[in-house]
Formats: structure tokens, sequence, C-alpha cells
């Protein structure tokens, strides 16, 4: 399952920024879907899309992402 929605803040989904993050409104928040996975969104555009993976496709980019797969550098 893959699902895009052009208007994260219209979902209802709780997303949360990292606690990592600083408070800077720089990063990717999640909603934890129950049982079927996750959905992200940008943080600075709470009403543009978002991207809900079930669980085994969301932890495949986590651990692509670990692996430095998606290491572009700086932006």
């Amino acid at each position: 399952m893959t699902n895009y929605y052009a208007d994260a803040s219209a979902t209802g989904f709780a997303f949360k920024e990292s606690s990592y993050s600083g408070g800077n409104d720089n990063c990717v928040e999640v909603a934890t879907l129950t049982r079927e996975g996750s959905c992200v969104r940008d943080s600075k555009d709470p009403s543009g899309p978002a991207l809900a993976f079930d669980r085994a496709a969301h932890e495949s980019f986590i651990n692509a992402v670990a692996a430095g797969e998606f290491d572009f550098g700086l932006l």
C-alpha cells in the first residue's frame, strides 16, 4: 500500500515531528496508521501532499536512508 494524499491536513492523521528536529519546521512529520503503516509529510507544508506506506515499504525506506542510498549531500 502506498497512497498519495493531496492535502495532508485533510486526512485527520495525527502527524508528529521528530524530537531530533530542533523545532525549526524543516523536517518530515510522521503519522502512525493503525496496523497499516505510516504517513509522512513536510513540516513546512502541512496542507501539502502526504504519502502513506505499509510497514514493509516504510521499513525498506528507513533502511535505505540509513545505508546512505539517498545521500545527495546538502541541497
